[in-house]
């Protein structure tokens, strides 16, 4: 197999096109609804991702906020490139090794899933021919892009897509990997070095979102996708792995689709709403009973292999609902899952006498849809997926999802979607503006390593966790307010992000860790309980003292301590006379369970010690 990663990073530097603040909003002021439609290329072919999308025919409702302005409704020609943001963009073209282009030309991306009210997204090429190095390996980046963001999507119903304008228009930094990358965790790797170099410019920004990945995976025999705003670094290697699983078991499926000589006839879809009228449940039974049309299709020689046992959770009866639901219907359903949904015994014979597909090796699909329009297009998109699982792996764009799978979103976007963006003037890039900026590169993430390495006396994988985390910048901070550099590293490294567990963790303000830290230094909980009290701020705890209440870690006295240990070993006396001083280990386990995040580890290790020391010494009872 093969990947590579785009890496879009928003940067912290005002918006691209205009001077309004880049700052989200929750104030909505007014609402413009639009339509959009697909249009030609600079060659003036339609693209097939913007046509597919068009073909939707879908509403969008913009919302602005009070920061909104007219060029972000698409009302006003755009101001000039960001300087600021270019700088940026150049800053980590040098930081790759890529070689900065003599004038930067802004394009126009066709864009009409809405995300844009103008129906285009500003990009423009910045640097070529770079790299970045990561184990002792070279990865080859063809391309530093500057671009801006999308509009922010807030909701989904009837009557539309719902947007919002405060992110439209923030910088983004999009860099290409080449198709090098052999695995999932090689992927998480090149992504984490590329995000280390983006944060050590200080210019980008922090939080859920404001940075994304688009991973582009292909297996030998399959073809090239892309997963689409992977926003979770730690999934990246599930995503990747996942969709070389995916393009394998599609390939097996179309070895025995192949064996069968299966096909797909171009028949008129037929309908089968009387068949269903009364007895289907689920979204076919409310079709038919509700004045809407059920309508199916025959598919020769795909019996059994829309859901084939086994342990795989790659299956092609997914990848045509998913088709079906892009076009628009709820899903479908297949006759290799009857019986279910009220449909078996005659219903299904009488559907396969209808539709042509009496052997057990045949298969049938079946939509339902309010109208008849809707669902021929949901069986069209069927009927196209059907064909490429015969050829084998469609190139196409999907989405990932919270378990690591990804779904089918739009068909893989291509160069007919450039052409020139006529309002916003080229750049030229002067050697002047390079000297300056190379003159004052931040420093490299090996660098930054070595430093915090001698100046903290930390270890290496520490330093690294730190990097990796994005929280080199606020461990200098709270280290340099007094704070123990190893107890900072442990709440910054490991502590804030497992509060997240397998979401993104909490965004801590400097000042509430600030004061977390001089809480445990004044002895009001142990180092032991760090983790638990982090949780409880991430839960909602209002402040330091809540949570470590909420955590149950009020503090015990050292007397309290000293009486729990000897309580203990009075217990286990037998015990610690047979074993002598290894009983401590088992003691020391029980003893922690009480006591753990109220007094330090190494504390209660000296108090049951000295317990232990006290019941084993001549004349002791």
């Amino acid at each position: 197999m093969k990947a590579g990663l785009e890496v879009h990073q928003q940067l912290s530097t005002g918006k691209l096109f205009c001077d309004c603040p880049a700052e989200l909003s929750e104030t909505v002021t007014r609402t413009v609804e639009r339509r959009l439609r697909a249009t030609g290329g600079e060659n003036h072919a339609i693209d097939a991702a913007a046509a597919f999308q068009a073909s939707r025919n879908l509403t969008y409702i913009y919302e602005a906020t009070p920061t909104s302005c007219l060029v972000e409704l698409d009302e006003e020609p755009p101001n000039a490139l960001d300087p600021a943001a270019l700088d940026v963009a150049l800053t980590m073209a040098l930081l790759l090794g890529a070689r900065p282009l003599d004038e930067v030309e802004v394009m126009r991306k066709i864009v009409v899933d809405g995300s844009n009210t103008s129906g285009f997204q500003r990009t423009a090429l910045v640097a070529v021919d770079g790299h970045v190095d990561v184990d002792g390996r070279s990865y080859s980046i063809p391309t530093i892009c500057l671009e801006e963001d999308a509009a922010r999507k807030v909701g989904e119903s009837k009557d539309g897509i719902r947007y919002r304008l405060d992110r439209l228009g923030i910088p983004l930094i999009e860099i290409a990997t080449g198709p090098e990358i052999s695995n999932g965790a090689e992927a998480r790797a090149v992504a984490e070095e590329i995000g280390m170099l983006l944060r050590a410019t200080g210019k980008v920004r922090r939080g859920i979102g404001t940075i994304r990945e688009d991973v582009n995976v292909s297996t030998e025999g399959g073809a090239r996708v892309e997963v689409k705003g992977v926003q979770e670094l730690r999934k990246i290697h599930q995503y990747v792995d996942t969709e070389v699983a995916r393009q394998v078991a599609l390939l097996a499926v179309r070895e025995k689709l192949t064996a069968r000589r299966a096909r797909v006839p171009d028949d008129e879809p037929a309908d089968t709403t009387h068949l269903l009228r009364g007895s289907a449940t689920g979204p076919l039974g409310d079709a038919a009973a509700h004045g809407g049309v059920v309508l199916g299709i025959g598919l020769p020689g795909f019996g059994g292999l829309l859901a084939p046992p086994g342990e795989s959770r790659e299956r092609l009866g997914r990848e045509l609902a998913d088709r079906a639901r892009a076009a628009g219907v709820r899903g479908l359903f297949h006759s290799d899952e009857v019986p279910s949904q009220g449909i078996d015994g005659e219903v299904v014979s009488s559907l396969r006498r209808l539709l042509g597909v009496p052997a057990t090796d045949d298969a049938f699909v079946l939509v339902g849809a309010p109208k008849a329009g809707t669902a021929h297009r949901a069986l069209h998109e069927v009927r196209t997926r059907a064909r490429e699982a015969l050829a084998g792996i469609p190139s196409e764009t999907r989405d990932p999802l919270p378990d690591g799978r990804t779904r089918y979103s739009r068909p893989l976007p291509g160069r007919d979607r450039m052409y020139p963006e006529t309002d916003v003037p080229p750049v030229p890039v002067d050697p002047a503006r390079l000297r300056a900026l190379r003159a004052g590169l931040p420093e490299r993430p090996r660098e930054a390593r070595a430093r915090l390495v001698e100046r903290y006396a930390l270890s290496e994988n520490t330093a690294l966790a730190l990097q990796r985390a994005g929280e080199v910048e606020r461990f200098e901070s709270l280290a340099g307010r007094g704070h123990a550099a190893p107890l900072v590293a442990q709440l910054l490294a490991k502590e804030i992000p497992d509060s997240g567990g397998d979401d993104e963790p909490f965004d801590f303000p400097v000042g509430l860790l600030d004061q977390l830290l001089a809480s445990l230094e004044r002895g009001e909980f142990a180092k032991e309980g760090l983790g638990r009290v982090v949780a409880a701020l991430a839960a909602g705890a209002a402040t330091v003292p809540d949570a470590i209440g909420r955590s149950g870690l009020v503090t015990m006295s050292r007397g309290e301590l000293e009486a729990l240990a000897e309580q203990l070993v009075l217990q286990n006396a037998p015990m610690i006379a047979a074993k002598g001083p290894g009983a401590f280990s088992p003691l020391m386990g029980d003893l922690m369970r009480e006591v753990r995040g109220r007094r330090d580890g190494q504390e209660v290790a000296e108090v049951l010690r000295s317990a232990v020391a006290r019941k084993l010494s001549p004349g002791a009872t």
